[in-house]
C-alpha cells in the first residue's frame, strides 16, 4: 500500500484546491425587457434574441 513519506502541509493542500469551488453563472440583462438573462441565450420572460422574437410570448 502507498504511503505518503511526508505530511501534507496545510498550504499545499490548499493550493492543490485552489481551483475546486463553484463560480454564479453570468446573467447579462435582456435589452427588450431589461430581464436578467443567460449570454448566448434567448429571453425566457420575452422571447426574444438579439432583437428578433425566436420564441413565441404565448408559449411562455
Amino acid at each position: 500500500m502507498a504511503v505518503p513519506k511526508k505530511k501534507t502541509s496545510k498550504s499545499r493542500k490548499n493550493m492543490r484546491r485552489a481551483h475546486d469551488f463553484l463560480t454564479a453563472p453570468a446573467a447579462s440583462t435582456c435589452p427588450q425587457c431589461k430581464a436578467p438573462k443567460l449570454p448566448h441565450r434567448a429571453c425566457p420572460s420575452c422571447g426574444t434574441y438579439k432583437g428578433k422574437e425566436v420564441i413565441k410570448a404565448e408559449d411562455l
